[in-house]
């Protein structure tokens, strides 16, 4: 099976588009309780309720023994709902292909966040695993992007902003059908911009909830026809709705709640 069966599937069963990031951060976390029984307490909340969790690398990285706390983690998951290790990774092809072996072979994560600053031949060791699904970054949800992100490109049909030229990238890429594209909800307009230019590709929203996107514009913006290609991730606003040892069921009932709203607002 691979990603988008795997995300289908989910989508259909829970009836969601919710990704749950599982981005733990040990001081905001209960006391005495070790990351690894925080994670599983909150997938058991809420694996009935997302068609995927997003756990961000950073968090881990930052642990002692962060790499086997996160392999466990995903292990933990349900075998059929699909894991986004939200890496962010972008750099030359030969390193690109070590990263690509780990995130996909020794984690065995379902898909991926990549950087395009590099080009083609950074992302090409990660699409070449045709069952798995990449997410370039395009349009980033921080305040930062506009930075670069908005810098006009001079094509020769005229010129267009730099995401727009990597959306286009993207979807020349996608030859298998496993690209996808990272889309902040914080940009409502660019959201909408690139669905109605790419309507059957899968788009990772993140933004909502502490980042402040608004979520009817994201859902309204963002959800493809059969509402089965969009993910719309939620970290803080569901892990730590609680910081006591009530964690879990504040957790599920915030998923249900984001889920919820979710559908509410789909066409």
């Amino acid at each position: 099976m691979n990603f988008n069966q795997k995300l289908t599937g989910a989508v259909r069963r829970n009836n969601s588009r919710l990704c749950v990031g599982l981005d733990p951060d040990p001081e905001r976390m209960p006391r005495d309780l070790g990351v690894l029984e925080f994670n599983r307490a909150i997938i058991e909340a809420t694996s009935d309720l997302v068609c995927a969790y997003k756990p961000n690398f950073a968090f881990y990285e930052a642990l002692d023994s962060g790499f086997n706390i996160l392999k466990d983690t995903i292990e933990y998951i349900p075998d059929n709902i699909p894991v986004i290790g939200d890496a962010k990774r972008g750099d030359i092809g030969n390193t690109a292909k070590a990263y690509a072996r780990t995130i996909f072979t020794r984690l065995n994560c379902d898909a991926t966040t990549v950087s395009p600053y590099l080009g083609f031949d950074s992302v090409a060791p990660f699409t070449s695993y045709t069952d798995r699904g990449v997410f370039v970054l395009c349009r980033t949800s921080n305040k930062g992007a506009e930075d670069f992100q908005s810098l006009r490109c001079q094509t020769e049909s005229g010129s267009q902003p730099l995401f727009e030229e990597v959306a286009q990238k993207a979807n020349q890429w996608n030859t298998q059908g496993n690209v996808g594209l990272v889309v902040g909800a914080t940009y409502p307009e660019e959201l909408r911009l690139i669905r109605q230019v790419y309507p059957g590709m899968l788009i990772l929203i993140p933004g909502i909830g502490a980042q402040g996107g608004d979520l009817s514009l994201a859902v309204r913006y963002g959800v493809d026809a059969g509402g089965e290609k969009t993910i719309i991730s939620s970290s803080r606003q569901i892990i730590y709705a609680s910081s006591e040892r009530d964690f879990a069921p504040a957790a599920r009932q915030a998923a249900l709640a984001l889920r919820d709203q979710i559908n509410s607002y789909l066409p």
